[in-house]
Parts: C-alpha cells; sequence; structure tokens
C-alpha cells in the first residue's frame, strides 16, 4: 500500500473518529438543554400530541402525586393495542407537563385471585361507570372472545375516581369508536384528575315554586351533579334582587307547571345579562297521563311566562309534540297474576329515542337520549344571537301540533310509518352571543324602575333550550318506586346518554373555555383500501424492502468500482 493510500486511510478514520465525537457532544447537548429546558415538538398534522392550555392550566396545579392504573391489558387486537398505547401515550404527556409525578400502573382485574373478591372488585369498578366489554377477535381462522375492561382508575393518597374510556355514538363501527376515544382521551382523563383534586365545588341552581321537579323532586340532577357542583333549590319568588343569583355558576329551570311572574322574568333575564348561564327545560303542553286511558286525553298548551324571554333570545318552542319511529315504552297496567298487577310496556312514540348528535363538544361522541313528550324547537331572528342545534330526532318523525290526543288505545294498532314523514327534528338549541335584554326599551317591572343597575345587553352569557322537562328526571324502579338515575329505564337494559349530556352542558356552559374545549380535537381515519392491498401486495413489499436493499448494494458496487480506477494502479 502507498504512502498515498495510508494517508488518505489514516484521514478518513480521523473524519469518522470527529464525527462520532461530534455526534455525541451535540447529543449530550440537546439532552442538558431538554433538562433545563422541555420542550416538545408535534410535527402531526391534527396535532395529535399537543395538550389543551385549558390541560397543562389543571397538570401544572397539581400538588400532589398522582397514580393512573390502566385496566385494559393482556394480549389485544391491534385496534385495541393501538388505544391501549394511546392510553400509555397520554399519560406520559400529562406527567411530561404535570408539577408532580403522574405514574402509570397496569392492572388487570380479571387477575384478581378469588372469585368474590373478583367480583366485589368488578361492582366497584362499575361505581365509576366501568363496566366489562366482551372483546370478539379471530385467532387461527376461529372467533374468540375476552372479557375487558377499557378504563382507568385515578387516586391520590386519599381518594380515587374513574371512567371509561372507550366510548362511542349507536350505529358506528369499532374503528369509529377506537377513533372517537383517541380523541376523547384528553378530556376524560384531565376530567377525571380534576374532579379527583378539585378544592371548590361550583354552585347550580333549580328555580323552584313554580311546580318545578314534581317527577323526582330533582333527584335526577343531583345525582348526576353531586360529585362536580353544589346543588340547590331555588324558590325564586324570594330573591329580592339579580344580585341574589349571582352567586351562582349556572340556573336550571326546569319543568314549570304555573307561569313566572313579571319581575321573576326580569331575575332571570339580569342574570343572563350579568354573564349568568341559563338551561331552560320547558314543556309548553299539559299532559294528565292518568286520564290516558280508554279515549284518552288531550295534551293542551299553556303559558309560562317564559316564552317571550325566549323569542327575544332567538328560539321558539312550539306548541305541539314529537313522535318518532325510534321510540321507548310507556309502563302500563296488563291485568293481574294472582292478587299482583302486571306491567307492562307499551310503545309508545311520544318517547323518542334520539340518536343524531351535532358535532358540538358538548355532544360528540354521547350515545342516545331519551326525551319524554318533547316538543319542536324553531329559531327566530335575534341579531347576534349563534344558535347552535345540539341533539335530532331521527329520520322518521312528525309533529303533532296542540290538542293533541294522548291515549293508550292508539298504541294497539301499528303506526303507518308514511305519516313519519319529518326528519331531524332539532331537540335542543344552544344559544351562544349578544344577548339583549327582553326589557330593553320596554317598561321594568315596577319594584326594579329605579334599576340604576340595569344591564341592556351582554356577550358573556349562554343558554341551552329543550322542550321537555322530563328528559332531566328520574324514571322509577317498577317494583320499589325509587328513581333511577338520568337515562337509566326501567324496563330495558338500555341506557341512554341524558346524565352526560346534562354534565357535559354544565361544564360547557360555565367555562367554555375550559376542559370542554379539548373534546374539539378531531383525528382522521385514514383506513388501508383492503382490495389495493390485495392486488398491489408484492408491488409494495419490492418497494419497501426490495429496492432499499438493491439501492445500497447499487452504491456499494460503484464505490468499490470507483476505488478500483483510482487506485488501481
Amino acid at each position: 500500500m502507498s504512502n498515498k493510500e495510508s494517508n488518505f486511510g489514516l484521514m478518513n478514520r480521523m473524519r469518522i473518529v470527529k464525527g462520532g465525537i461530534l455526534i455525541i457532544l451535540l447529543a449530550g447537548v440537546l439532552a442538558i438543554m431538554n433538562n433545563l429546558f422541555p420542550f416538545r415538538i408535534d410535527l402531526t398534522e391534527e396535532k395529535r400530541y399537543s395538550l389543551h392550555q385549558s390541560t397543562k392550566d389543571v397538570l401544572e396545579s397539581l400538588e400532589e402525586p398522582l397514580e393512573v392504573e390502566m385496566l385494559l391489558n393482556g394480549d389485544l387486537p391491534g385496534g385495541m393495542r393501538r388505544f391501549q398505547k394511546n392510553i400509555e401515550e397520554m399519560v406520559k404527556t400529562f406527567n411530561d407537563y404535570s408539577s408532580v409525578s403522574i405514574n402509570l400502573k397496569r392492572f388487570d382485574p380479571l387477575s384478581i385471585e378469588g372469585e368474590k373478591e373478583k367480583e366485589d372488585y368488578i361492582v366497584y369498578l362499575a361505581e365509576f361507570g366501568i363496566n366489562p366489554t366482551n372483546l370478539f377477535a379471530t385467532e387461527g381462522g376461529a372467533q374468540t372472545s375476552r372479557m375487558i375492561f377499557p378504563g382507568v382508575v385515578v387516586r391520590n393518597e386519599e381518594f380515587e375516581t374513574g371512567g371509561l374510556l372507550l366510548k362511542g355514538e349507536k350505529g358506528m363501527t369499532p374503528d369509529q369508536i377506537l377513533n372517537l376515544s383517541v380523541e376523547n382521551l384528553e378530556f376524560e382523563l384531565i376530567n377525571m384528575i380534576k374532579k379527583l383534586t378539585r378544592n371548590q365545588m361550583q354552585k347550580v341552581a333549580m328555580i323552584t315554586n313554580h311546580g318545578e321537579l314534581q317527577e323526582d323532586e330533582g333527584y335526577g340532577i343531583v345525582e348526576a351533579l353531586s360529585e362536580e357542583y353544589e346543588v340547590y333549590k331555588v324558590p325564586l319568588g324570594q330573591a329580592k334582587g339579580v344580585e341574589d343569583l349571582l352567586s351562582f355558576d349556572a340556573i336550571i329551570v326546569a319543568g314549570p307547571k304555573s307561569a313566572f311572574l313579571e319581575r321573576e322574568v326580569y331575575l332571570l333575564d339580569q342574570y343572563l345579562m350579568s354573564g349568568g348561564k341559563l338551561m331552560f327545560c320547558i314543556d309548553p303542553l299539559a299532559i294528565n297521563m292518568e286520564d290516558a286511558g280508554g279515549e284518552g286525553t288531550l295534551a293542551l298548551g299553556f303559558d309560562t311566562g317564559l316564552e317571550r324571554l325566549l323569542f327575544k333570545y332567538g328560539i321558539r318552542i312550539n306548541k305541539d309534540l314529537v313522535q318518532d319511529m325510534n321510540f321507548g315504552y310507556y309502563p302500563v297496567m296488563a291485568g293481574e297474576f294472582g292478587d299482583q298487577p302486571q306491567i307492562a310496556p307499551l310503545p309508545w312514540p311520544f318517547y323518542v329515542i334520539a340518536n343524531t348528535m351535532s358535532e358540538h363538544v358538548i355532544t360528540k361522541g354521547l350515545d342516545q337520549m331519551k326525551f319524554r313528550f318533547i316538543s319542536s324547537l324553531d329559531t327566530v331572528k335575534a341579531d347576534g344571537i349563534n344558535k347552535i342545534p345540539l341533539v335530532f330526532s331521527g329520520n322518521y318523525s312528525r309533529t303533532l301540533a296542540q290538542p293533541v290526543k294522548v291515549a293508550f288505545e292508539d298504541m294497539s294498532k301499528e303506526p303507518d310509518i308514511n305519516l313519519y314523514n319529518q326528519k331531524q327534528l332539532p331537540l335542543a338549541y344552544l344559544l351562544e352571543g349578544q344577548f339583549e335584554s327582553y326589557f330593553n326599551n320596554r317598561f321594568l317591572p315596577e319594584e326594579f324602575e329605579q334599576d340604576s343597575d340595569f344591564i341592556k345587553a351582554n356577550s358573556d352569557g349562554a343558554v341551552i333550550v329543550i322542550g321537555d322537562s322530563d328528559w332531566i328526571q328520574s324514571e322509577h324502579e317498577v317494583g320499589s318506586g325509587d328513581p333511577l338515575p338520568l337515562g337509566i329505564s326501567p324496563f330495558t337494559t338500555n341506557s341512554y346518554a341524558n346524565r352526560a349530556f346534562l354534565q357535559n352542558s354544565l361544564k360547557y356552559l360555565i367555562d367554555p373555555d375550559g376542559i370542554m374545549a379539548t373534546r374539539s380535537k378531531v383525528l382522521k381515519i385514514r383506513p388501508l383500501d383492503k382490495k389495493k392491498v390485495k392486488e398491489e401486495k408484492l408491488k409494495w413489499q419490492l418497494v419497501n424492502i426490495a429496492l432499499p436493499v438493491g439501492l445500497i448494494m447499487l452504491i456499494g458496487l460503484v464505490k468499490v468500482y470507483m476505488r478500483k480506477r483510482r487506485y488501481g494502479g
């Protein structure tokens, strides 16, 4: 070998050594900088690894370490394995932004020894809404099934809470449910953490003294909200001024049976003008179901005193009833067996099962809801108000204008589907924007004529309107008559999303830019074309495997050839 070749080889080795040292030094500097000034760069189009600012605020305010116990474990098929990995990555991301450590623990409830202990723990998980799911998969050409728990338990030193992470709307494909569940992971996890570490509860008022909440005395609302809010029954007639209402973060008006006085309408209006949040669940028709037997009874409209107020805000609750071919059941007496009355569920189109939801953060991913005697809604002109429909009826619906006959005997024959010629009627609206007071340019109620704090308009308030109050009240167990949680049916195994809708509505109304905003994340499903994969399998195997190897070999041969030409003599 010539001196020239020897020197060239030595210089080559020196360059390699220097390059290696430089790479090691650069990696060391980057590691030190990352420890001193941690940062993350999300290069994905959908920002799937980024957190909403409200989530970061909650994580940065944590004062004690947390443990997240993931219950989804074991040998899982592809889709569930990706979901499992997404849960792990989200917890790790939370830990990176948290002021304290958030540790991930894996635990399989089915690994508990002893059948009684295992059953007790499964019942305990059910209190958090974590119910087991049967997972079906194909292995070796045979279909297998196993029980999984797609949820987590979050705990600190004193308390623990938990929740289900795999959620979706009825009719979704498994891929769509998985994708939606991944989109909502941030919300579900940070909601559990916030619930666990909350120091002060917000206040919600339920208006009384107009015959409201007679069916369950407010049990449905209180049961759904008590974990996150302090719920009070407030007789509006005793309020002396709007300042008596301003301590409440939101007010619910559900099912008044008598009219509001002008002064009470004024108080609600000024509460909204002061930035308050209102939910109206109003029945515009009165129905006495005790008279529904035989020839039946008539549902007739009555005034609650709130109609003109809502009209001013851009919404009208029509004096009609919606019927839908996707319906629930009403309990009727079907005779006696021995000396015991027999209750039978009667198909009842007045009980609308709504399974079409908007993509708004309140309703995104919610399962179907159950309404009982709901009226349709129309929007009217109200400058500055953004009117957002949240829930819709199905594709086979109709409206019956007052007076509406309500009779059990009408349900004894099969309904004519041709009469159900309306579809996707809006059943719930969210109103946001610049609200103008109903009393602007009007005479104020006598006792408030000298009110110097009267507010003419405001853009901080928000209103949700639904033409039904029964959806927010519990149904009852057939035997005991005890009220059930919202959305639980006494006659079927179905459960409905009424409870989740109420919780999401209050979260959004009170803090629209808070953790509810994390539900706006959208991840695109990019499924492979199975037919194309089958047809082009060999081509892409060659492109992805053979082509890179071939290129490297070709480059090596070219370099050897060039070296021989240069130094071959």
